[in-house]
């Protein structure tokens, strides 16, 4: 199967004072055409900072110290800033967290979108309004309300529109970050589908980042456990929520409620996330980790294929 993203070994810190926060940490995952890719941790993992480095939106005290992103092929991180402009939201774009808010409450939500559109397409405003009528037919939007104000949607219309946005110059990747955040359990299950028959009409690749490992189990074929900067677990959804193997994977799963089993106690993680301006040395979850020993405080594990298409970071295995 084929790979249209393939990240290598990503290493992007954000420099505070005198000191960097190493947000992404040496993080390796592939994505096949048409697969979603889950990417799953606490609030303060790196999730976010790595959909912001893959599109190249970091802010300035931020600084990608190695690692390779092969897009399509091509390593998007040794582009120019005028090169990969050529090809963000056209190769690669982005639904991104608290998506809701992200139009201009004085402009349409149909001209926005069609701005997109020309910026990157020869096309005139009238054909980019007509390719605009068709993403509201594609996300369940009524084309009539192309010329609608962003105050004038609601929550789920506009999570919607950003997703149409997305889409609009049919890219091979859209990252979605958290777009089910502050939305309610009904508009949610709709955006779900929404998100299903999408990947499953127009074959393209996604990575859907979230807390929620309901979500995650719901549409992605693929999941990456992230804790800290780093990713801990990753591989096939089903092998990895049947039989998850790192502790920090089965504390996640475990405070995560079941409701065809029997009725138990949902268990927690113990402690907090590290500080990544200065992370515990061996592995970084061995303060929280119930299966601790000496070798885990001052070794760092290596992400290690423990069964095909399974790969875990755990001195354990």
């Amino acid at each position: 199967m084929s790979e249209v993203l393939k990240v290598d070994n990503l290493k992007m810190y954000y420099r505070m004072g005198n000191s960097y926060v190493k947000a992404v940490d040496g993080v390796s995952f592939s994505l096949p055409k048409g697969k979603c890719l889950g990417l799953a941790g606490e609030s303060g993992s790196g999730k976010s900072s790595v959909a912001a480095t893959i599109m190249r939106i970091l802010p300035k005290n931020a600084q990608v110290l190695s690692g390779n992103i092969y897009l399509d092929g091509i390593d998007i991180l040794k582009l120019s800033e005028e090169e990969f402009r050529q090809i963000r939201w056209v190769k690669v774009a982005l639904v991104p967290q608290a998506s809701m808010n992200a139009f201009d409450p004085v402009f349409t939500i149909g001209d926005q979108i069609a701005e997109a559109i020309t910026t990157h397409k020869n096309v005139s405003k009238e054909e980019a309004l007509n390719r605009v009528r068709e993403l509201f037919q594609l996300v369940g939007i009524d084309p009539s309300r192309i010329n609608n104000y962003p105050h004038e949607f609601s929550g789920g219309m506009k999570q919607r529109a950003a997703i149409a946005m997305a889409l609009a110059n049919n890219p091979d990747v859209v990252i979605l970050d958290e777009p089910t955040t502050a939305l309610d359990v009904i508009v949610q299950a709709q955006v779900l589908s929404l998100l299903r028959s999408l990947k499953q009409k127009l074959n393209i690749g996604m990575i859907l980042i979230t807390h929620d490992l309901s979500i995650i189990a719901d549409i992605c074929d693929i999941v990456a456990i992230i804790y800290a900067g780093k990713i801990v677990e990753y591989g096939d959804i089903f092998r990895i929520y049947e039989k998850p193997l790192h502790p920090y994977t089965k504390g996640l799963l475990g405070a995560f409620p079941n409701i065809r089993a029997k009725k138990t106690r949902l268990s927690g993680i113990p402690g907090s996330p590290p500080n990544l301006a200065n992370p515990p040395s061996g592995c970084r979850f061995h303060p929280r980790c119930p299966y601790a020993f000496d070798r885990c405080k001052v070794e760092e594990p290596q992400l290690k294929e423990i069964e095909p298409g399974h790969y875990v970071a755990c001195h354990l295995y």
